[in-house]
């Protein structure tokens, strides 16, 4: 594997990738932040062999934000030119791809509150959240659903 090892390196030794198209706001690199605050540093920052950042452009940055001056970083090694700037591009649009299977996710999330976790670290807004989690349906409904039929069909004289 090209990158198969953890180390540890200096914030100040690595290099952001000048021309990574991946835009992170304050607000994101917040997130990121409080995330690193909550459950530790869970994904190790991708570099090449020279410290150029291939992936993790924005936990670098959450790091920074909390004064960190070293973060776990994997090496890339023996990567090209054009297989470390494709994945710079692939590792932000990747996950891009996946959906959700809201089911699931509005239980998860549900039984989640009830044991009293901070659903803001979850990434979803609070308007995200209101909409997942309310039970109110606002009067609208699905155009593809009919109500079942009843099992003995009953008309009443002037329904022809």
């Amino acid at each position: 594997m090209a990158a198969d090892a953890v180390e540890r390196r200096p914030v100040a030794t690595l290099v952001p990738y000048a021309r990574n198209a991946r835009t992170h706001g304050p607000e994101q690199v917040a997130e990121i932040a409080a995330s690193i605050r909550e459950w530790g540093w869970t994904v190790p920052i991708l570099v090449d062999e020279q410290s150029n950042i291939i992936a993790g452009h924005c936990r670098i940055h959450a790091a920074q934000l909390l004064g960190l001056t070293d973060v776990p970083v994997m090496v890339a090694r023996g990567w090209s030119d054009a297989q470390k700037r494709a994945y710079v591009i692939a590792d932000n649009k990747l996950a891009l791809n996946a959906g959700w299977d809201e089911d699931l996710l509005r239980i998860e999330l549900g039984e989640l509150r009830g044991l009293g976790a901070d659903l803001g670290l979850t990434g979803f807004g609070e308007l995200e959240l209101d909409a997942l989690l309310s039970n109110a349906n606002d009067g609208n409904t699905d155009p593809d659903s009919a109500p079942e039929l009843a099992v003995t069909p009953i008309s009443q004289p002037g329904d022809l």
